[in-house]
């Protein structure tokens, strides 16, 4: 449903709201998130242009967030990149359907709607926060542990 520049942004920026307010580079931020840095520059330098993110130049510099992790919401980052579309008319252009959505597209439009509320009412600091057993997201920290057989 997401695409993968939604995944990488979130995963950046999960990442910058973790390590804030301190500034990563673009290498670091590629590291930690295992995104090809290439891919990662160009979706970093959209989430620059929407002003979710800020670019420093020069030594201390690298990627901050715009706003505190508790005021920065899901929706802001997906928006940011690939805004979430929503059906506001029928999409085949049917003339007799309009903006009265037949019952399939009401229903997929219903869906889109619940996912952006959801996105909506999640800050990135309730994900970092949340209680969880899987390992973090960003494993720069904390070395992978290898399993033996």
């Amino acid at each position: 449903m997401f695409s993968q520049t939604v995944e990488y942004a979130l995963r950046a920026v999960v990442h910058l709201a973790a390590e804030a307010p301190a500034a990563r580079t673009t290498d670091q931020i590629a590291l930690a998130t295992r995104v090809p840095k290439p891919y990662l520059s160009k979706v970093l330098q959209g989430l620059n242009r929407a002003g979710v993110v800020h670019s420093q130049r020069g030594i201390g510099g690298g990627m901050t967030l715009t706003k505190a992790p508790a005021e920065l919401t899901i929706l802001e980052v997906v928006n940011a990149v690939e805004p979430l579309g929503r059906i506001r008319e029928c999409p085949l252009g049917l003339a007799a359907h309009g903006v009265r959505l037949c019952p399939l597209h009401r229903r997929m439009d219903n869906a889109l709607a619940t996912v952006e509320a959801a996105f909506s009412q999640t800050t990135l600091a309730e994900v970092l926060a949340e209680p969880t057993s899987s390992p973090p997201l960003c494993e720069a920290r904390t070395p992978l542990k290898v399993r033996q057989h």
